[in-house]
């Protein structure tokens, strides 16, 4: 019998990223740890996204250590990657060529940072579901 459970491969782990939009932020906040729901793309081995002034992106600029993970799931598999890296703020040439990726914010306020995710840390898994509690739930 296989593993219902298989290490995804780096280049598996792009590949999902660059699939989904959505995922989550980690970072410090405070004396403790925050985590946000972000949109992103993925531009080379960054994760790119925008935020406006304010908690996050201060807390960001104090401490720049965070992780992002993100989901996929389907009725027979799920995976999951995670990255951990250093966050910055892109500038100038930089910041205009992310105008070229799908990264547009999901909500009507104005975000004025671009920031990215430089990448030091990436895996995934890929989960074989068998669901055995489906049978329980309403049509």
């Amino acid at each position: 019998m296989t593993s219902p459970v298989t290490v995804l491969t780096e280049p598996e782990c792009w590949d999902l990223l660059r699939d989904q939009e959505l995922g989550r932020l980690a970072f410090r906040h405070g004396e403790g740890l925050q985590i946000l729901p972000i949109n992103y793309a993925v531009a080379g081995e960054h994760i790119v996204f925008r935020t406006a002034d304010g908690t996050k992106f201060s807390d960001l600029m104090d401490d720049a250590d965070v992780a992002f993970e993100v989901d996929s799931s389907s009725h027979e598999l799920a995976e999951s990657v995670v990255c951990r890296g250093v966050v910055v703020e892109l500038h100038g040439e930089q910041a205009l060529m992310t105008d070229q990726l799908r990264l547009r914010p999901w909500v009507a306020t104005r975000k004025t940072h671009v920031m990215a995710i430089r990448v030091s840390e990436i895996s995934g898994r890929r989960f074989h579901l068998t669901k055995p509690w489906e049978h329980m739930l309403p049509d």
